[in-house]
């Protein structure tokens, strides 16, 4: 939830009061309106007819001021004309310190000690930060304290009501804050647009390099298929070679006989030796 999203709320029992409040009611309405709890925001009563009249009467003219105080100024602004202002209860003071704290929040995000102890007249660094963590409790802002390095720093802010004549100023700074994120806008828009591009190129550079690669794979198979293939008629061809000499080997073989054995057999003609025949005279 936004932070002061219910700041208006709190406001409405003030805004049905104040229909019948004039002259002294009036004042004393402004004083309870800015001593309640939880009531930051002051425009929609500011901003009504009998508010507005104690402008004219000189013995009420200092409660329009203190509303005006509480409803975009700071509490500087009360010690620079505090003689000219009702004075403060305690209640008051706390809420005043709160908003010129959300004040100081919406002009910088680091916030020193130094300058928060100076511009809210707080005697010590112990009462500030208190002062700092109720203001968070508040939903007024969020933010962390940094006891080492001295400081706030702020997160995010509750707005609040607009001084006059700052109107002008506040759109010129949307205008340009407008612009700035057009510009950006154009900006990212054109990267993504040469991001996509360039992933669509190296897509279809990727499928082309994939086809390739397979179309390589594919040849490789291929090789490999027919070197396999004649690889195998090759060594069947070996194969019926060997067999065959072994074949022609067993034929060739030649076995001698063994004695006493073959009756009939012959011996081998080139043991044979020539008889020689004898001359009878």
């Amino acid at each position: 939830m936004e932070l002061g999203s219910n700041f208006a709320a709190k406001l409405e029992p003030f805004l049905l009061m104040s229909k019948s409040a004039k002259g002294a009611a009036a004042a004393k309405l402004i004083q309870d309106a800015t001593s309640a709890p939880g009531v930051f925001v002051f425009a929609e009563l500011l901003e009504l007819p009998n508010i507005q009249e104690l402008g004219k009467n000189e013995s009420h003219e200092k409660f329009l001021s203190l509303l005006q105080l509480f409803s975009y100024k700071t509490y500087q602004d009360y010690l620079k004309h505090k003689d000219v202002l009702p004075p403060l209860n305690n209640a008051q003071t706390i809420k005043l310190k709160h908003l010129s704290i959300v004040s100081m929040a919406a002009e910088k995000r680091i916030l020193p000690y130094s300058e928060l102890l100076s511009a809210l007249d707080m005697p010590t660094v112990r009462e500030l930060e208190d002062l700092i963590i109720d203001a968070i409790y508040l939903d007024m802002l969020r933010g962390k304290l940094d006891q080492k390095e001295g400081q706030f720093e702020v997160e995010y802010t509750m707005g609040r009501d607009l001084e006059p004549g700052k109107i002008e100023s506040v759109l010129a700074a949307l205008k340009d804050w407008a612009a700035t994120t057009s510009a950006v806008l154009a900006t990212l828009d054109k990267k993504i647009a040469d991001v996509s591009k360039s992933a669509a190129t190296n897509k279809k550079m990727a499928e082309r390099h994939e086809q390739h690669v397979q179309a390589v794979l594919k040849e490789v198979k291929e090789k490999d298929s027919n070197s396999s293939a004649g690889k195998s008629g090759l060594g069947s061809m070996m194969i019926n070679t060997r067999k065959a000499l072994e074949r022609s080997d067993r034929m060739d073989v030649d076995y001698e006989p063994s004695e006493g054995k073959g009756k009939n057999r012959k011996a081998p003609q080139e043991n044979v030796k020539p008889q020689r025949k004898r001359n009878r005279f």
